[in-house]
């Protein structure tokens, strides 16, 4: 078979204002007549000040607030802020949190000028999988690295009722900009650091671990963003360590994972993400620790699938140069998992919760979601999920 780099079109209009104090000049890219909503989470925002540098950056603005948008965020709470907007006429939304904020608001904004029910924004069982047309404006300031919805186009949103958590893409829900300051990191907890590192390495991960097509521009990319990680991941992690090019390096390399330059031209995976999606709506574990928990065996179970980019993931990303094939590929998995581990994240099922009378329920979720068909090839039946869900409960490293 003739494997070579697809046809493609890479589109990303978001500006990036990267650096210290940036907050401050704020009200340059918040266009002075429009009526700002600014969209935050639990409360962290105000505890740390950041809320307040924000409306003093914009205090000639007309300004409103809407909080509460959760770490995973409901479609309920976001049909919330879009009561707001359209009884309040706001016309600019401005996030202020990590991913979650930044999905959540993407979806507020677009589900504010849909027409129809803006369930239908969203396919996989749950809606239509309607387009938007169109979307209020937004802008975004980026508190956690990890998602990189600050400079990228979809959205990912949990539906309590439906329990289901689901994606959707437009080109309306690109920020206008994205204001990143290495420094708002040094108020985030261990937790949430390893978490970002994590998704951001899992990212990658989902673009390159797949198989070759001569993309030779993305795989270098992937495996230096994945050496980077690598590098900085166990000294991130350390919440007392406000080195400012350390954390610096961290949040433009997960804004680099999922900005979608790396992904153009070449096949991509994504299991893990649907696999992970399924645990977090039966128990609502972190995103990133489901990934953590269920890529050791994503790999495993997939050997074969993945064998050639396993190879250059060994040899390229962690340097194993010597022994076969497969033992190299042995030796990638398992350095794989001491690096999750060497940043407290779990490894496998056990460790987020999950038992094996679960696995019946997640997988389905995978068919009742139309997730039946994973992988880079479509090959990846439910079948082969359970196994990965099996060996993901029954492996203990």
């Amino acid at each position: 078979m003739n494997l070579e780099i697809s046809d493609f079109t890479f589109f990303n209009p978001v500006k990036i204002i990267f650096g210290k104090n940036k907050i401050e000049e704020l009200s340059r890219y918040v266009p002075s007549d429009k009526k700002v909503l600014i969209i935050y989470g639990g409360g962290s925002v105000k505890r740390f000040g950041t809320l307040d540098r924000v409306k003093a950056a914009l205090k000639n603005a007309d300004v409103g607030e809407f909080g509460g948008i959760e770490a995973n965020p409901t479609f309920e709470t976001c049909m919330k802020a879009v009561e707001k907007i359209k009884a309040e006429n706001y016309d600019f939304l401005l996030a202020v949190g990590g991913g979650s904020v930044i999905d959540g608001t993407k979806f507020i904004a677009a589900a504010a000028e849909f027409e129809g029910n803006p369930v239908d924004l969203f396919g996989k069982g749950v809606g239509s999988g309607k387009p938007a047309e169109s979307a209020v404006p937004f802008g975004s300031i980026l508190t956690l690295p990890a998602t990189a919805s600050e400079m990228n186009d979809g959205a990912v949103i949990n539906f309590k009722e439906k329990k289901a958590k689901v994606g959707f893409h437009s080109r309306h829900v690109f920020p206008q900009f994205s204001i990143l300051e290495p420094e708002l990191t040094y108020t985030l907890p261990k937790r949430q650091l390893a978490n970002g590192i994590t998704d951001a390495f899992i990212h990658v991960l989902e673009q390159y671990l797949t198989y070759p097509v001569g993309g030779m521009v993305q795989d270098e990319f992937a495996e230096g963003l994945l050496r980077v990680l690598i590098k900085i991941g166990p000294d991130v992690v350390d919440e007392n360590n406000h080195d400012y090019n350390l954390r610096a390096n961290f949040m433009w390399t997960a804004t680099l994972a999922l900005n979608r330059l790396i992904n153009r031209g070449v096949p991509g995976d994504w299991s893990t993400h649907s696999l992970g999606h399924e645990i977090t709506v039966l128990n609502n574990t972190d995103h990133a620790r489901t990934l953590s928990a269920i890529m050791p065996s994503v790999m495993t179970v997939r050997k074969l699938k993945k064998w050639d980019k396993l190879v250059q993931y060994a040899e390229n990303v962690w340097d194993i140069r010597t022994g076969t094939e497969e033992e190299k590929i042995d030796a990638a998995i398992l350095k794989t998992i001491i690096f999750f581990k060497s940043i407290e994240m779990p490894v496998n099922l056990s460790d987020v919760g999950v038992n094996s009378d679960d696995i019946d329920t997640l997988v389905s979720q995978l068919e009742q979601h139309g997730l039946t068909a994973l992988s880079e090839r479509g090959d990846q039946t439910l079948d082969v999920s359970r196994e990965i869900y099996a060996h993901a409960l029954n492996t203990d490293y």
